[in-house]
């Protein structure tokens, strides 16, 4: 019997819709009624692609005996973090004030029945490990204790809301200069992974923001380390593990060092970021392999992972209750794939060892696929093994679960891609503004910016700071990619709706409503979303009107202590810095190279490349391929970009 869930949007919701548990959605339904039985809440918050998720549902959430334990003594209450990152970052804030330490999913927590918090916790295991008591055990203990002792569970949970509440934002500014510069390379030399790149030891995320910022320090001050540490890492991620030789696309993060065992979900934004930081590779270098990984990337995305020009949020790491079953292969199997179309016999063990593929296996006694050197890779036949392998996948297995959620900023990221795409292969520009046109019509409507939708369904959620900030750095890209004026107001309309709603004074909203959470300068699965609403800010002060870098200095400077002193944990927040300091950077080419730079050199600036001629002192205004304005000096060169 389907609970209360059976009406829900999410995709996440609707995979909990059958469970025993008698799930209620966040809302008032659920509320009153643990208000009128005088039962505590327990609210579970989580994803679809969620693996540890998945484990909780099948451990816990579908087991009779500990559902009738749940619908007895609690009112549950499912949400879906991404249709609701309000109510998620509310909560991750209250397990870290619980527990002394960043939470994770899925999360548990405990509420009175008045939503105060009384317990937290991340994954709970049905029976006793990890140094925890089992799920059912705790339940057993937190139902005496709220018949016993709620008074003291309440005020408790008083003092951490009080907390919350009370809490002022501690201002400590400081003088931002370029030192900030060689800061940020020395903290990025200190983490980095001299072996296999990337930062710290694992799990190892992709960490998007901190390698452009690298890029983009290389063509500034031309830092040899600052480029071998990005390239290194964009390298080694492209193996095969994390990127998936066989499908395209990338995994979410790496469960080991080496970039080989990822957990094996896909996300958007994931997919979005590094595909456009493989772009900025490729422009940087002039590789192109670089280029040829996120084209891969942003062709996997239009394959498997959009529809009606817009792109789903994530697919799974679990097949048929098995994590990466889809992904793997037996030594058996792909060698039988290789025989059936049509390899040599000669080939195949040839094959097998450059795919690292072994009788023993690399995961779990199968075979990840990747290869040693992603950049030159000789192996005759290999194009034909990878495509029998994918033949294999689609005969054998079945394609893990879509979340088919349409997430206004996730889409935007990808869309941002594929415009920038889109200036070296003109079928992405199509399809960047066929997507940015599906996007505004599906999820701006009468002005109103909506966060989330399925596709064909009328949005409810109303957009938060994320959704405006990621929307209008789209927006412009696509003006800086067609010159199209709309584009243009669009995002000058959506940045001043941002600042009504979210800015007071230099601080940052998150969200408003019933949840008014701050926004964090801080990068976590994505570049934050204050960064990128004042790298907006930034661009329109260029292109409509001065008073936005007002906006700009003020929030960078209420922020400048964290940030110049550690600017490697806010990388984007720390890129502003440098774009501020810098003003409108110049990328300087002689004048034999200048169209040839146009094309390959992306810019800082937005939403022009402006490239200067060392031979006479002039400049060059390039977009797309091409270079279209000349100008003597730059106020004459403002001059021409304010007439276009």
């Amino acid at each position: 019997m389907a609970n209360h869930l059976q009406n829900e949007y999410s995709p996440y919701l609707q995979q909990h819709a059958e469970n025993p548990v008698d799930w209620y959605p966040w809302g008032e339904e659920a509320f009153q009624k643990a208000q009128k039985e005088n039962k505590p809440i327990f609210l579970s918050i989580g994803y679809s692609s969620c693996h540890w998720c998945h484990v909780m549902e099948r451990e816990s959430f579908e087991n009779e005996a500990t559902a009738k334990l749940l619908n007895r003594h609690f009112i549950s209450i499912k949400v879906d973090r991404e249709e609701r990152p309000d109510i998620d970052k509310h909560f991750q804030e209250i397990y870290q004030l619980m527990n002394g330490r960043p939470g994770g999913w899925p999360t548990s927590i405990f509420l009175s029945q008045d939503l105060k918090p009384i317990y937290s916790a991340t994954y709970i295991p049905d029976e006793p490990k990890y140094g925890m008591m089992s799920f059912s055990s705790l339940l057993e203990v937190i139902t005496e204790k709220y018949q016993t002792e709620k008074n003291l569970l309440i005020e408790k949970a008083d003092e951490i809301l009080g907390f919350i509440n009370s809490r002022k934002e501690k201002i400590q500014a400081t003088r931002m200069d370029e030192s900030i510069i060689s800061r940020f390379i020395d903290q990025a030399k200190q983490l980095f992974d001299d072996k296999d790149g990337g930062f710290n030891k694992a799990p190892k995320f992709p960490q998007t923001s901190l390698l452009k910022l690298l890029l983009d320090l290389h063509r500034i001050t031309g830092d040899r380390e600052a480029l071998q540490m990005a390239t290194h890492s964009l390298t080694s991620m492209a193996k095969g593990g994390l990127r998936d030789l066989v499908d395209g696309g990338f995994c979410r993060y790496s469960t080991d060092d080496q970039w080989l065992i990822p957990h094996f979900e896909k996300m958007t934004y994931d997919n979005a970021l590094l595909s456009e930081l493989y772009l900025k590779a490729y422009h940087t270098t002039g590789d192109d392999f670089y280029q040829k990984v996120a084209f891969e990337t942003l062709d996997f995305m239009l394959e498997k992972m959009s529809e009606k020009g817009l792109f789903y949020s994530a697919s799974d790491a679990d097949t048929e209750g098995e994590e990466g079953k889809y992904f793997v292969y037996s030594y058996e199997k792909a060698l039988k794939s290789f025989k059936k179309a049509g390899i040599p016999e000669e080939a195949q063990d040839i094959l097998a060892k450059a795919l690292h593929i072994t009788k023993e296996g690399n995961f779990e006694g199968k075979n990840i696929i990747r290869v040693e050197d992603p950049v030159h890779i000789d192996t005759p036949y290999y194009n034909e093994a990878i495509e029998a392998l994918k033949k294999r996948r689609e005969e054998k297995h079945l394609y893990p679960f879509i979340d088919k959620k349409i997430l206004v900023s996730w889409n935007a990221m990808m869309i941002k891609s594929l415009f920038q795409a889109g200036r070296i292969e003109t079928r992405y520009l199509e399809q960047a503004k066929n997507s940015l046109d599906a996007l505004l019509e599906s999820m701006y409507i009468h002005s109103q910016l909506f966060h989330s939708t399925l596709i064909g369904k009328e949005p409810k959620i109303h957009a938060f700071l994320e959704d405006y900030a990621y929307l209008a750095d789209t927006l412009i890209e696509a003006y800086k990619s067609t010159l199209d004026e709309v584009y243009l107001i669009t995002a000058t309309k959506l940045a001043n709706n941002a600042i009504e709603k979210y800015y007071n004074n230099g601080l940052w909203k998150f969200s408003r409503g019933e949840f008014e959470t701050s926004a964090d300068i801080y990068d976590s699965s994505y570049p934050s979303a204050m960064a990128v609403m004042l790298n907006v800010l930034h661009s329109l002060s260029s292109l409509v009107d001065s008073v936005y870098k007002k906006f700009v200095f003020k929030s960078l400077e209420i922020h400048s202590y964290d940030i110049m002193r550690q600017p490697i944990s806010s990388p984007m927040m720390s890129s502003m810095v440098v774009r501020y300091l810098k003003d409108d950077i110049i990328i300087k080419a002689p004048e034999e190279k200048l169209l040839e730079n146009a094309s390959r050199v992306d810019s800082i600036t937005y939403p022009f490349t402006y490239i200067k001629n060392d031979t006479n002192d002039g400049f060059m205004i390039c977009n797309s391929n091409s270079c279209f304005g000349h100008e003597k000096n730059f106020d004459g060169l403002l001059h021409y970009l304010n007439k276009r």
